[in-house]
């Protein structure tokens, strides 16, 4: 009785020094780690391989910014997301244009009214073994990109765009470009999981959306903000605001105000309509190229700045 009880004090004596051994070794070894860490300089968390986001090449311009304007189809989305490329890169911006819609005419405006080979074209083809196949830089200097869709009647335009977006990822196409701007041009009508894809899992920071007055533009756009606050979690775009685009129905400003203040958002640009955006659109230009002087191209260049100051 006398050998068992000594026994187990010696065993209580052991288990209790090898806690506190335990937790002596985790702290020293927690103090290591965080020292090391302190050590880790930015450039080397910025070339991670786990990281999206990237420096520009170009001396004093911050980290790649990535923004999602999303927009009923016919709200003026690809003419606004096209003329703020064009002015971003008129300021000195390397800048990507990614057209997200089945139609594939988001880069028309940069490319003399041609459309460019899609993402899904090349593939379908047996293709995309080099991002050159795809990536066509505009005479205005934005690089343009098109994701497609499925051959009309067959399969799903959502999963197009997410097969698109897996080519861009596995040819490393932000690293070798290293662009300033990603725009990302998404039809607004549906935000299924594919046409989801540009605002999760960090491919966009920031959404904006395209709007007018009108009921049915305003339904979309409220859509595609309670998408992204539903959400709302690590990976997500911030919603950043409403732009009015607009189409001179009655009390346009009041209307388009009221509604960003139920969604808990903002208008964060006006754009007036003006029929010298349509005058460029047949000379097959943006405003900014064919226009460069006038008052359109002067508000265009004015968000472009507001957006690059963010």
């Amino acid at each position: 009785a006398v050998y068992s009880s000594g026994r187990s004090q010696c065993l209580s004596k052991a288990r209790l020094y090898s806690y506190f051994s335990c937790r002596f070794y985790a702290k020293r070894r927690y103090r290591e780690i965080a020292f090391r860490i302190t050590q880790i300089k930015k450039s080397d968390i910025r070339s991670a391989p786990w990281r999206r986001t990237y420096v520009s090449e170009t001396e004093g311009r911050s980290k790649m910014k990535k923004i999602a304007f999303y927009g009923k189809g016919g709200i003026g989305k690809s003419t606004t997301v096209s003329n703020v490329a064009a002015a971003l890169a008129r300021l000195g911006y390397r800048v990507f244009q990614i057209g997200c819609d089945p139609k594939s005419d988001s880069t028309i405006l940069h490319n003399g009214g041609e459309r460019i080979e899609t993402v899904l074209d090349v593939m379908r083809r047996g293709g995309g073994q080099s991002e050159k196949e795809f990536v066509k830089e505009g005479s205005d200097g934005v690089f343009l990109v098109e994701a497609g869709g499925p051959v009309p009647g067959t399969g799903c335009a959502g999963r197009g765009i997410i097969a698109a977006f897996e080519k861009l990822d596995s040819l490393s196409v932000y690293e070798k470009y290293r662009p300033d701007f990603v725009l990302y041009d998404v039809l607004g009508d549906v935000v299924c999981g594919g046409f989801a894809m540009p605002i999760r899992n960090g491919y966009a920071d920031e959404l904006y959306v395209v709007t007018s007055g009108e009921m049915m533009s305003l339904y979309a756009a409220d859509n595609i903000v309670r998408a992204v606050k539903n959400q709302g979690r690590l990976g997500y775009a911030r919603v950043k605001g409403l732009i009015l685009n607009k189409k001179n129905v009655e009390k346009e400003d009041e209307t388009v105000a009221k509604a960003a203040q139920e969604m808990e958002t903002q208008v964060a640009f006006v754009f007036p309509r003006d029929k010298i955006v349509q005058e460029a659109e047949a000379s097959r230009k943006t405003v900014v190229e064919a226009f460069p002087e006038s008052e359109m191209a002067r508000l265009y260049l004015r968000f472009a700045e507001k957006i690059a100051d963010e």
